[in-house]
């Protein structure tokens, strides 16, 4: 029969598989997929301020929510009992070393993530229904960082220091961003997965915020741009829950793979006292 520390090494290599798994059919999609060339003609038919104009709209979402919004967010989930559940589920890894513990976490971040995911849809569509664009963009940033603060906190970890919030505009920006760039910052993301930065200052986070701000607002020129028109504004009011999505996935596949490693860590560390 197979001990706990047997068990527990064998749940999380088979669980780390799962999530290499699923980030190399992540990055073969993504490497497939090609932008519409009707999409690629209107959007260079665009005047510049209109990127101008969402690339701020999107950088200061990014900064309201950043620093203003964690208290109001954290109102509408019960952060000490997501945290509670998540030590709870740790403590029985250790212990016990069964798999099931770590399906749990990962379907208490997929749980949460439906219901934000139903709530975007709905606040899209029904903005882009009256042709309103660019306020629309608050939201949509509310909720992704709802639903990724809970994505956290199911995994045990905070999300309010310089360090960790710089974490997870990476993380935003590479699950929309492709090619070389596209994989300089996923290994990015995953060297700060590993080694998380002691000092990290507000200016550095402000300038990622920037970087991450763009990032938006290149993949969602087109498609906000018409969300600020009438009636066809529910296409691209449409689109948030698909970007949730993309965006969340990509976020809980790395707050798995951090948690993953992080016991990892500590069963080689106990094996070596």
């Amino acid at each position: 029969m197979k001990s706990a520390d047997e068990r527990r090494a064998e749940a999380i290599g088979k669980e780390l598989k799962l999530v290499l798994q699923q980030e190399e059919r992540r990055k073969a999609a993504a490497a497939k997929l090609k932008q519409a060339r009707w999409k690629q003609e209107l959007e260079q038919k665009l005047p510049e301020k209109v990127y101008g104009g969402l690339e701020s709209a999107f950088n200061k979402a990014f900064s309201l929510v950043f620093r203003k919004g964690g208290a109001i967010l954290e109102k509408s989930y019960r952060k000490e009992e997501k945290l509670t559940d998540h030590r709870v589920g740790d403590y029985v890894l250790r212990h016990q070393g069964r798999r099931r513990e770590l399906r749990r976490m990962r379907n208490a971040a997929s749980r949460s993530n439906l219901t934000n995911m139903a709530l975007t849809t709905v606040e899209g569509v029904g903005l882009g229904a009256l042709g309103i664009g660019i306020p629309d963009i608050v939201l949509f940033i509310t909720m992704l960082l709802r639903g990724i603060y809970e994505t956290a906190l199911s995994y045990g970890y905070q999300y309010d220091t310089p360090a960790e919030q710089m974490l997870i505009l990476k993380m935003m920006a590479a699950s929309l961003v492709s090619g070389d760039e596209g994989e300089l910052l996923d290994n990015e993301v995953d060297r700060m997965l590993v080694n998380m930065p002691h000092v990290m200052t507000q200016t550095q986070v402000d300038e990622q915020m920037e970087k991450t701000a763009s990032a938006f607002a290149v993949d969602m020129l087109l498609l906000k741009f018409i969300q600020g028109l009438p009636v066809v504004g529910l296409l691209g009011g449409a689109a948030n829950p698909v970007y949730y999505n993309k965006v969340l996935r990509y976020v809980e596949l790395k707050y798995r793979k951090r948690y993953l490693w992080q016991v990892l860590r500590r069963h080689k560390q106990q094996n070596t006292k």
